[in-house]
């Protein structure tokens, strides 16, 4: 037996016990940092190899490890921009050098420019909305921007896309314009057209005014309808309506353009089955069958669907009317949408479950703006951990793969709720407790080497 290696031995159990017993003292410091993830001191053996019948004591490895994998408690905040990940996944989020992160502390609050700061002063990273809800980069950090929620200037977007929907009592009588009647795709300026039903949407110009658009529909004949629109501003004062001080708003079915081109058309014509169901549309002859394949029938998505082109200060909007109805039933408004609004200020936002950033206008509107981007690893506990409470990718967590919240495994947000750590206060103690005892054990074996050592230095005298 060498005296030396056993007291080698025994300081390296005392080191190893210094760890454990500082991953303790991190785990205690940070039981209340939200989405601290417990950190833990784990031991193998090394063996020396015994000849002789001597036995060479060897020593103890450590090897630090976090339990990232394991979700903290939610606990709940009266702050929107709180956020908790329910389930796997991780925040993106970016530091001051524009390097891209990963955490689980969504305590983030407004900067001076508007961007979700959290607490270690890491920024939240999402995909910005445009015309269309944003796509992830599965494998790449690319497209994602801070998530800007503040704004002290007014906003206003004009309106470009629409949807109405309604039935069209088939009930109705028939408009005969064999007679002479004038319908209100077939009037002009002050006249005073028959029509069956009327509506209106309401939409944006690009300053943020609002512009009202009357839609007239007028039965021409079994399953079949007339769609006319006039601006409402130029109705008669009186009458909130007929005769108009314009003619009817030109109507396109050219999809292609942005913004749409100038229409020659005043009038769209809707054709229903037997159903009730919408069967085609057409705009000066550009006829559009409700026949789903899109070999025979390319243009399938347009169907209902028509531009305006002249509407007073919007440059384009598309109203889609696909989802009309023709059944024996009171003339029934079942939804309309136009996106834009009217200059406002931000008053707050709204995170949804699904990552959305809404921001909520003054004026009530609800906007989308961002999608909050997830990150996953293969192996999420072997992930770099670095100051702060952020992770990098490492050797052995495997690739970085974004989505958004809800999909593809991923946990859904929840918002006004922080992830509490994951450490338990009573078994820190008590591991604190094992490694005094285990600590002071090793010590007394050093110790006793140490003695042995003065006693065969002492058989020299």
């Amino acid at each position: 037996m060498s005296l030396y290696g056993m007291m080698r031995t025994g300081s390296s159990g005392m080191n190893a016990q210094a760890s454990r017993l500082s991953t303790v003292a991190d785990n205690i410091a940070n039981s209340s940092t939200t989405g601290y993830k417990t950190a833990s001191t784990e031991f193998s053996s090394l063996l020396l190899s015994a000849t002789g019948g001597s036995y060479n004591s060897g020593a103890v490895e450590s090897d630090i490890r976090y339990a990232i994998s394991n979700q903290g408690a939610l606990t709940y905040t009266s702050s929107d921009t709180d956020l908790a990940i329910n389930g796997n996944g991780f925040f993106v989020v970016q530091g001051a050098d524009g390097q891209p992160f990963m955490t689980r502390a969504g305590s983030f609050v407004p900067n001076a420019d508007g961007e979700l700061v959290n607490a270690a002063g890491y920024k939240l990273l999402g995909y910005p909305y445009t015309t269309e809800p944003p796509t992830p980069v599965v494998n790449g950090f690319n497209g994602l921007v801070p998530v800007t929620v503040g704004s002290n200037s007014l906003i206003a977007t004009p309106s470009t896309l629409g949807s109405f929907s309604a039935n069209l009592d088939e009930l109705s009588d028939i408009v005969d314009t064999s007679a002479g009647a004038l319908t209100p795709g077939t009037a002009a300026a002050g006249d005073t057209p028959v029509f069956t039903h009327k509506s209106s949407v309401k939409a944006y110009d690009s300053l943020g005014g609002e512009v009202l658009v009357d839609l007239y529909f007028t039965k021409t004949a079994d399953n079949t309808w007339e769609v006319a629109m006039y601006n409402s501003a130029d109705a008669d004062p009186t009458s909130g309506g007929f005769p108009y001080s314009s003619d009817p708003l030109a109507l396109d079915a050219d999809m292609t353009t942005t913004p749409p081109t100038v229409g020659t058309e005043t009038a769209m014509t809707l054709t229903f089955d037997g159903a009730g169901q919408i069967l085609s549309s057409d705009i000066g002859g550009t006829t559009i069958t409700n026949d789903p394949d899109l070999t025979a029938n390319p243009d399938f998505a347009n169907l209902g669907k028509v531009n305006l082109a002249d509407v007073s200060g919007i440059a384009g909007l598309t109203l889609d009317l696909s989802e009309m109805s023709n059944y024996k039933y009171d003339f029934t408004i079942q939804g309309a949408t136009v996106n834009g609004n009217a200059p406002s200020q931000v008053d707050k936002v709204q995170i949804d479950n699904d990552g959305t950033v809404f921001a909520q206008y003054q004026n009530g509107d609800l906007i989308p703006v961002y999608r909050v981007a997830m990150a996953n690893v293969q192996s999420p506990d072997e992930l770099s951990v670095i100051s702060g409470n952020i992770y990098a990718q490492s050797a052995d967590s495997g690739v970085v793969i974004l989505g958004f919240p809800g999909s593809s495994g991923l946990g859904s947000i929840t918002s006004g709720a922080l992830e509490s750590s994951n450490v338990d206060l009573a078994e820190e103690l008590t591991k604190m407790i094992e490694s005094q005892r285990t600590y002071t054990a090793n010590s007394k074996v050093f110790q006793t080497g140490a003695d042995l050592l003065d006693v065969l230095v002492n058989l020299k005298r």
